[in-house]
């Protein structure tokens, strides 16, 4: 390492502020020795602390972290709450009693939503949703805001826009609209959306800025652009895009993309704990939300299909169970370890 600490500086913007910061607070002193000066030098373990300390900043890099999105939702949860009560009590009133799918003995639902297979369709609702949260309930002292992301300065139509843009927050099926139409065109899968909203977040973490009525077309515009070039093996080209977005240049998404990269720091790695985490928020939102995936029988193809990849895992991890139980009886050879089933109450 040679006494550089270059190396040991965290890539977000807020803690290389904050590491610097400490650093500059050292005396330089030209005539001390290495002896002298290396007890001054932090620990790169105290500096790897600082990860996690701050975790709270990098939601899209840590998978502990809570999800900004999330946390965000749940300032609305008291009156979102009473309008998912109204609504249910409506149908109740207009349709008798409410219906609802419960699993027995001789039938099971199952809803067609995987964190490795995701359902297309809700989960781009989940995603519009998440946006919405996000401009809703944005920071109201206001952020940076980046002339590239400006629709005023960088319009996605040809159509005026109007005066007062940047001041009437977009409704949840604008953005469903508008994402939908983006998935659809370029045939992107349910994987890229939760990507794309893993860059959104990573993109407002690092570059301090809000997602705002006036910008959020480009920043969701060029999470997708990145997403599915990262995600999918056959990516879509700028120039596709600008196929769906008839008034919009190759030069313009060709810049999009380039600022978008330089304020993510060119970090485009996902991790799978990560995308486990948006995955699983994302559900539990569409809970909170009243926005449920959709409950099927599991059919008997299904059930062999499960059962298939139940047995494909218990042949590949059955070395690994032996293994272990070798370990666990080598330290007492005087008896045998009894397994004993569990009861389940």
């Amino acid at each position: 390492m040679g006494g550089t600490i270059s190396c040991c500086v965290s890539a977000s913007p807020k803690l290389r502020r904050n590491t610097h910061s400490r650093l500059e607070s050292y005396p330089q002193d030209s005539e001390l020795g290495r002896e002298e000066t290396g007890c001054n030098l932090q620990h790169i373990s105290d500096r790897e602390n600082v990860d996690e300390l701050n975790m709270e900043y990098n939601p899209s890099d840590h998978p502990r972290a809570s999800t900004i999105f999330l946390s965000k939702s749940q300032n609305d949860e008291a009156p979102c709450r009473n309008v998912r009560d109204k609504r249910k009590s409506l149908f109740i009133n207009n349709h008798g009693t409410l219906k609802r799918k419960f699993s027995s003995c001789s039938t099971i639902f199952l809803d067609d939503n995987t964190v490795s297979q995701p359902n297309l369709k809700y989960t781009i609702k989940c995603v519009a949703l998440a946006i919405y949260y996000h401009i809703k309930n944005r920071d109201t002292e206001g952020g940076m805001l980046l002339d590239i992301f400006d629709e005023k300065l960088h319009p996605l139509s040809k159509s005026e826009v109007p005066p007062d843009y940047d001041h009437h927050d977009p409704e949840q099926k604008q953005i469903y609209r508008f994402v939908r139409t983006l998935f659809s065109a370029a045939q992107l899968t349910a994987e890229c959306a939760i990507v794309t909203l893993v860059y959104l977040e990573r993109l407002l973490t690092y570059a301090e800025i809000d997602i705002c009525p006036g910008n959020w077309k480009r920043i969701v515009l060029g999470a997708i652009l990145l997403a599915s070039k990262v995600w999918d093996d056959q990516a879509v080209w700028n120039v596709d895009y600008c196929q769906i977005l008839k008034d919009i240049t190759v030069e313009d998404m060709n810049e999009l993309e380039r600022q978008f990269l330089e304020l993510l720091q060119f970090n485009i790695n996902v991790p799978s704990s990560v995308y486990a985490k948006y995955y699983f928020d994302l559900r539990s939102l569409s809970e909170t939300n009243n926005l449920s995936f959709p409950l099927e029988p599991l059919s008997r193809d299904k059930a062999q299909k499960l059962e298939a990849i139940s047995r494909l895992c218990d042949d590949r991890y059955k070395d690994v169970r032996r293994a272990a139980r070798k370990r666990s009886a080598s330290t007492d050879n005087l008896c045998g370890i009894r397994w004993v089933p569990a009861i389940l109450s």
